[in-house]
């Protein structure tokens, strides 16, 4: 979005401008002024907004808005904050059943401790045995199958789907 000119001044809305107010020798400055949220009554007002529309929003609902670049993902996270907002959100229950359900184990965990992963990439047998804390190949533990994936390929990878746990979609 490129900024206007002032079409009085020639300067850009996008710079400070400095004006002097009749009868004070000093020099104030103007800030450009935020473009103002869209109307969102509606969680269907959020559809056709691009992410800089729903950073907006999201700004003006509940400040610094999340580093996404996934405008799709933004909606649906905004989506469910300004529903939880109206409706009060999750019932007492469902926050104490979730407290109490502890981390989420990283994905390959479920297959117990000694579990042997082979993988042929590239020509080379890869193997991960899990463990209680991680996954470990080539003497080293990871924190999950993406980290293995990613190390082995040199690019990020579903470690799941790269193992073979999940198929591809």
């Amino acid at each position: 979005m490129k900024p206007s000119t002032n079409s009085r001044t020639g300067q850009s809305d996008a710079e400070p401008s400095q004006t002097r107010t009749p009868g004070h020798a000093s020099t104030r400055l103007k800030r450009p002024v935020e473009p103002a949220a869209p109307s969102v009554t509606t969680i269907s007002d959020l559809e056709p907004l691009d992410l800089e529309g729903l950073r907006l929003v999201w700004t003006h609902h509940y400040g610094p808005p999340p580093k996404l670049r996934s405008p799709d993902l933004l909606r649906l996270i905004l989506a469910w904050r300004l529903q939880a907002d109206a409706t009060g959100g999750l019932d007492r229950q469902t926050r104490r059943r979730l407290a109490q359900s502890g981390p989420v184990q990283p994905e390959g965990m479920q297959l117990g401790t000694g579990a042997i992963l082979t993988r042929t990439w590239q020509g080379q047998s890869i193997q991960v045995v899990v463990e209680p804390d991680g996954f470990r190949h080539d003497g080293r533990l990871y924190p999950s199958l993406s980290a293995v994936a990613t190390a082995v390929t040199g690019s990020r990878w579903n470690g799941p789907r790269f193992f073979g746990l999940r198929k591809a979609s």
